[in-house]
């Protein structure tokens, strides 16, 4: 028999705060900026800004495609928690500070999304799954990693 040795994939950055930090705080704070200090709590006003058009592109068909606010932020946020799904994999132990400081950031989009009139869209809605989807598969990636580095 013909041992052979296993490799294990370890993702990481150079930067331990780029490691512990979640990112998908980033839309968060993006969305809390906008409401507190630009648009206000008023559910009506959050529904038109997030109706808004974000931007318009003329296709070479001739057909105009055009993205909402909300969209935008669905797209990007999607993109972060793919990128925190991949930091799921790095270092065990800063990947636990990351998932204590993500599970943190879920009670605070449930608290905004409950307490705040402004809050209350599929948007944020959306973005408080995303974030239970961070944390409920960043600790099951965590754990499956480890798992295989004590067999």
């Amino acid at each position: 028999m013909a041992r052979y040795r296993e490799r294990r994939v370890r993702l990481s950055s150079s930067s331990p705060t780029f490691d512990v930090f979640p990112l998908l705080a980033l839309p968060m704070l993006y969305y809390n900026f906008m409401v507190f200090f630009i648009i206000g709590l008023d559910p009506a006003a959050v529904n038109a800004w997030l109706a808004g058009p974000a931007f318009q592109l003329t296709m070479f068909s001739g057909a105009t495609w055009s993205m909402t606010q909300a969209d935008v932020i669905v797209a990007a946020a999607m993109g972060l928690l793919f990128i925190e799904i991949l930091k799921s994999v790095g270092s065990p132990m800063l990947s636990l500070v990351n998932h204590g400081i993500a599970v943190m950031t879920l009670l605070f989009y449930v608290v905004e999304f409950i307490s705040f009139p402004g809050f209350t869209t599929s948007v944020f809605f959306m973005l408080a799954l995303m974030q239970l989807i961070d944390v409920i598969a960043g600790y099951t990636i965590t754990i499956v990693s480890t798992r295989g580095l004590t067999r």
